[in-house]
């Protein structure tokens, strides 16, 4: 149950006695309590301006409770609500050197691209493969938005770094191992800037969009969903993009959406045509992972795009998108 209250004071000192999370949304002051209260405690009515039941602790995320689509702003860059804005997210898995770096970011100055990513701290599957440069990749991020102006995601792989991502990034990025991790998730939602929230690959859509809650009960209003895909049966891919509950997530969560075809496919080849399929829903972003040299690449060569296939990625994703009424930025 979500109560909004009235200006009446007094409240402050009744909450303690019941479960319940104190929220500022917009100028509202929110009370969230667990899904299963049906009743407004007596004491607290006079408090309530407005009321809203929920079937499930997919609560500030739900449509039942904003309707339509939340509306994200970063300097120039605007998604969701009445937008009409596609972003587009490209750089590479890792950042390797400087001079990698820097042709990505000048990758994205040519097409116009906005958000360079690039990831600086590795959640590796194996601890022998490249983990990540660490704050150094940090600081060579934060000189390409320097130079070129580019907003910067990249991603928090654990606590020991939480902070300093937070401070030199514009946008955090919620890995798919990280989505259950309460630490990142608590601290995001004290931060204001945009986070982009992975769906782990064994994760049903209510545990997703439950995770999300944690950011936005913090306080954090700026919040994206990302699918990247999830582990099926199937091994011919990396992972299985779930398009089914991208519909889902359209339907019934009033978070933008930004899906990640690079992960899901695991490999270039179907990079492009996935691409299309993401656009073609009028979803609010995509992420896809670029290299100047992907053979060389230190982790995820496979599904790396050189520049010249994303090149024509982007124009043929610009068409997709527009032709349903999105502009790819």
């Amino acid at each position: 149950m979500i109560l909004q209250l009235n200006t009446k004071s007094g409240w402050e000192d009744i909450i303690s006695q019941y479960p319940l999370i104190h929220v500022k949304f917009s100028d509202a002051n929110l009370l969230v309590s667990p899904s299963s209260w049906k009743e407004i405690p007596t004491n607290l009515e006079p408090y309530i301006a407005q009321s809203w039941y929920m079937d499930s602790d997919i609560q500030l995320a739900s449509k039942k409770f904003l309707p339509g689509k939340r509306k994200i702003t970063l300097g120039d860059v605007s998604i969701g609500g009445d937008s009409g804005n596609t972003i587009m997210m490209t750089g590479p898995c890792s950042v390797e050197s400087e001079i990698q770096i820097t042709a990505c970011a000048e990758l994205c100055v040519e097409l116009g691209v906005k958000v360079l990513r690039a990831g600086c701290f590795k959640p590796r599957t194996s601890p022998y493969t490249f983990q990540g440069l660490g704050m150094d990749g940090l600081i060579l991020l934060s000189r390409m938005r320097e130079k070129y102006g580019l907003q910067i995601i990249t991603e928090i792989r654990d606590s020991t770094h939480a902070e300093a991502v937070i401070e030199h990034t514009d946008w955090i990025q919620i890995g798919a191992k990280a989505m259950y991790d309460h630490g990142i998730l608590r601290l995001c939602g004290k931060s204001k800037k945009p986070v982009l929230l992975k769906r782990g690959f064994g994760s049903t859509l209510q545990e997703f969009v439950q995770a999300a809650e944690f950011i936005l009960s913090g306080g954090n209003e700026n919040v994206v969903l990302c699918e990247r895909g999830i582990r099926t049966f199937e091994t011919k891919s990396r992972f299985t993009l779930d398009l089914c509950g991208v519909a889902y997530l359209q339907e019934h969560v009033n978070l933008p959406v930004i899906l990640d075809p690079s992960h899901a496919m695991g490999y270039a080849y179907g990079v492009k045509g996935l691409t299309a399929a993401c656009a073609a829903m009028g979803v609010d972003g995509l992420i896809i992972e670029t290299h100047p040299d992907p053979a060389k690449a230190k982790s995820d060569a496979s599904q790396q795009l050189d520049f010249d296939a994303f090149r024509n990625l982007y124009t043929h994703a610009s068409k997709v998108c527009k032709a349903v009424g999105y502009q790819l930025i």
